[in-house]
């Protein structure tokens, strides 16, 4: 046989946890270990590897742990195992955060018949997490559990089976929260759904109790902690004060089943009572009722039924919160802007969008159990939409699981409804405050989702954090107010901007909004030719801190791509506006010519290293991120030049400007022939099917040991640099998805594939969250760039301005997923036909190009 590089190969049954090595044939051998075949070198396979979209069970049911919430309106999540945690509420992330709540189910007379709803503690959770020496005090681990579980995706749902030899009773768990595309307001409420199905599988009636329990998890030191009474359900309270108002807490777990009968009170005594007396009314089989009393350390709700056999019953749980207050101030306000800052409240800290439609948690709550099977139903339209693809498993699943970036606490959304993000989450608090514009370059999934959130960061970038010279400052304020300009402008970022807008605009189809910013748009891009193009050569060289925290020091391939793009969206958008554009055609033309003959070396693009003879002083005298100038490191500068440069490396970002360029509905700036070749330069020497011989002094945990990945850079052609660029031994998933989609793009499918197959290898759930792709943070944005797939396979773009729908299939015939300004559905190729099904709201075609020509609709 072959493998995927065309090398003829043997497989064989190493016998190790069912391994297997690809052998060349010809040199067969007898391995004994998983380790002898990585020793010589030899590709390891997984014959019992789990498929791509298919459930997680078995070892890669081990870390999967699902987020459910709103957009900016914080997450729990739902472990594979059906357990509760990353319990995250408070507007900040707590990633350990897993409170005492539990289901269970208790069938009556049945010998081992009153169990926990969820499957047995993953073996990590034992030793080795903060204080677990300690014993996990207070956790409901020790209490019986089902045997297996089997998790299921499909987002925003979350399905799991629970199976127990002891319990006659087939077991699902449904997990959800709204999310609908064009709908930003119903898919950042605060609430979250669980469905417990039922189904008896015996030959006798069984009589059963539900039940969900809860510790007071909320509780706060110095504030009143109550338990409140709510129609079918309870809700966990704590006051705010006047000095510590974010303290204000409500979480709402309630029931529509009439037949809920709730205890407000758990027993209250030391050590473990609470817990203890809990489960033993759990085990026994009671229903038990009492009302609110102050300090309630707990409270349950309980809901008897009967199920004759065959016969099934489903119990809706709904979660619902509300913590209106913060303390959160991120970043520094212009003195001019601070007298208007001091007297508005909604300036000085943020404050949640939901707390701006909702007065309290009882408004939340009604609001939910009101409008639950209509948000279901939608929700469901969109979910029904996006799985009728049939476009490569591997690439719905990773456009699919990092959709829940959205539900995760890296985005927020202030009392205004403007969008505002980290760019991931720490344990306890953002990771990198302010709409970071060169990570969320990266991320396309807002803007064709949620258009009108991601159209709320350019208004910010292009107002509140540009000042009148077209200096942008990469990270926002919040809540959002005129920033101080205190740092260099990130080149990619805002550069990147400027063809966003291109891209909003197409996407929204709003000229009115396109000729109000478009003034911002070219003082930016005027900023940007001053700063790093002063003699007007089309290309970029005074040195320009970009997404890898440093500066690059002359002309790049990377930071000219996204040069050109820019200078061609400014173009494109003021020759509509009726614009003469002349000054900017003449330098994408003098750049384009540049960077085609003396950036690219034949195979692809690179770095001329240059720091004398520049308008900007010596290194040693620019401020940046970590970048001294010790002994040692003058030595090198004299030697080889700035510290943190690429060279003659293949940067797989190399050419990112012409990505990102395409996915704004602009053409490739370069010529497609050598924007090629450097892709297909990154897939050969980038992509590593084995990195434990690699060495990464950097941040390993992103892919390490025996896994596969794409590196940041590498130098197959020499003149590694002694420090070349930070991070460049890494590997990051959102240039892995940059780079897959831009291969797809250029119709190089199966090397885009070798890419997203090695990324979300490293993320099946036996090691890592597969919903969770970390970077600096979990959750992290950049990440978002797997949605770029869609467009890379299948080549579909709604442009709303002209309302054309365009079509360049890499895949043959498909059905694939679009998400519009004003609806959603599917696409669909057959036979060169192209059809629309529209599944939600409108979307208007005048004209489909397929390929170039025009074509009527099947």
């Amino acid at each position: 046989m072959k493998d995927q590089s065309g090398r003829r190969v043997f497989l064989r049954n190493i016998g190790v946890g069912g391994v297997a090595a690809f052998l060349p044939v010809g040199s067969v051998k007898a391995f004994d270990r998983k380790e002898a075949a990585i020793e010589n070198d030899i590709k390891v396979v997984d014959i019992d590897k789990r498929k791509y979209n298919a459930p997680y069970t078995g070892k890669y049911n081990n870390r999967v742990a699902f987020p459910i919430g709103g957009i900016g309106a914080g997450m729990f999540c739902l472990e594979g195992t059906g357990a509760i945690s990353h319990m995250s509420v408070r507007n900040y992330p707590e990633m350990f955060h897993e409170p005492a709540v539990f289901a269970a189910i208790s069938i009556k007379g049945l010998k081992n018949g009153a169990k926990v709803l969820e499957s047995k503690v993953p073996g990590w959770k034992k030793f080795g997490q903060h204080e677990s020496a300690l014993g996990g005090p207070g956790a409901t681990w020790g209490l019986p559990r089902f045997e297996t579980a089997g998790f299921s995706a499909r987002f925003p749902f979350a399905d799991i089976a629970l199976k127990d030899k002891d319990v006659p009773l087939a077991i699902q768990i449904k997990g959800w929260s709204p999310f609908i595309p064009t709908d930003e307001d119903n898919s950042s409420l605060p609430v979250g759904g669980l469905e417990y199905h039922f189904k008896n599988t015996g030959a006798k009636t069984e009589e059963c109790v539900f039940s969900y329990n809860s510790r007071h998890f909320l509780n706060q030191l110095a504030t009143k902690n109550t338990v409140n009474s709510i129609k079918n359900g309870f809700v966990i309270s704590v006051d705010g004060t006047e000095a510590d108002p974010q303290k204000q807490a409500d979480f709402a777990i309630y029931t529509d089943d009439a037949a809920t009968v709730v205890d407000h009170c758990w027993f209250r005594g030391g050590w473990f009572d609470g817990l203890t007396m809990a489960w033993k009314t759990i085990q026994d089989g009671e229903v038990k009722s009492n009302p609110p009393v102050a300090d309630a350390q707990g409270a349950s709700l309980f809901v008897p039924f009967t199920l004759k056999p065959g016969q099934e019953k489903t119990i809706r749980l709904m979660m619902a919160w509300y913590v209106p207050n913060t303390k959160i101030h991120l970043g520094e306000v212009d003195p001019a802007d601070k007298e208007r800052v001091n007297k508005d409240p909604l300036l000085k800290y943020y404050k949640p969008w939901y707390s701006s439609k909702f007065k309290n948690i009882a408004e939340v709550a009604a609001y939910w159990d009101t409008n639950y099977t209509d948000l279901r139903n939608k929700t469901k339209l969109f979910t029904d939409s996006f799985y009728k693809s049939t476009l490569p498993a591997e690439v719905v699943e990773a456009v699919a699981a990092n959709l829940t970036i959205l539900k995760s606490p890296t985005v927020l959304r202030q009392y205004d409804g403007r969008f505002w993000c980290w760019e991931g989450c720490g344990d306890n608090g953002g990771s990198c405050h302010g709409s970071c514009t060169h990570v969320w370059n990266y991320a396309q999934a807002v803007s064709h989702l949620f258009p009108n959130l991601e159209r709320s960061l350019r208004n910010t970038e292009f107002n509140e954090s540009q000042n009148a010279d077209g200096h942008q400052m990469f990270r926002s304020n919040l809540p959002i107010t005129r920033v101080v300009h205190n740092f260099h402008a990130a080149s990619d970022g805002q550069l990147g901007g400027i063809m966003k807008v291109h891209r909003e605009w197409r996407i929204s189809g709003d000229n009115e909004w396109l000729k109000n910013i478009y003034p911002k748009v070219q003082a930016s891009l005027d900023y940007c030719i001053k700063t790093w193009d002063p003699t007007g050569s089309g290309v970029i060289q005074e040195p320009h801190h970009n997404t890898y925290d440093i500066e690059f020091w002359g002309p790049t391939g990377f930071a000219t791509s996204f040069y050109l793009g820019a200078l061609n969206s400014l173009t494109t958008m003021g020759k509509f506006l009726g614009n003469d554009m002349q000054k900017y055609e003449t330098l994408y033309s003098k750049g384009r010519t540049y960077m085609e003959s003396n950036l690219y070396n034949g195979q692809y693009f690179t770095q001329e290293i240059k720091w004398k003879g520049l308008q900007a002083p010596d290194p040693t005298k620019v401020k940046s991120f970590g970048s001294q100038y010790t002994p040692e490191a003058l030595a090198l500068l004299e030697k080889e030049g700035p510290k943190y440069q690429y060279g003659t490396g293949v940067l797989s970002d190399g050419v990112m400007g012409a990505w990102l360029s395409r996915m704004c509905g602009l053409p490739d700036p370069l010529e497609a022939a050598k924007t090629r070749n450097h892709l297909k330069a990154v897939h050969q020497y980038n992509l590593k099917n084995n990195l434990h011989e690699h060495s990464n002094p950097q941040r390993p945990t992103f892919a390490i040991g025996n896994e596969a990945g794409l590196l940041l850079c590498s130098w197959p052609k020499g003149g590694m640099l002694s420090l070349p660029f930070v991070y460049s031994n890494e590997v990051w998933t959102g240039i892995e998805y940059q780079v897959a989609s831009h291969l797809m793009l250029m119709g190089e499918v199966q090397k885009g594939l070798d890419i997203v197959r090695a990324c979300r290898d490293r993320y099946d759930g036996e090691v890592r969250n597969p919903f969770n792709e970390y970077e600096c943070g979990h959750w992290y944005a950049r990440a978002m760039a797997s949605y770029g797939m869609l467009e890379g396979l299948t080549g579909v773009r709604y442009d709303a301005v002209s309302k054309e729908l365009h079509v360049d299939s890499k895949v043959g015939d498909f059905t694939s997923f679009l998400s519009t300004a004003n609806g959603f559905g599917t696409v669909t190729l057959k036979a060169g036909v192209p059809s629309l099904n529209v599944a939600y709201g409108t979307i208007p075609v005048n004209k489909v190009i397929v390929s170039g020509a025009i074509k009527k609709m099947g």
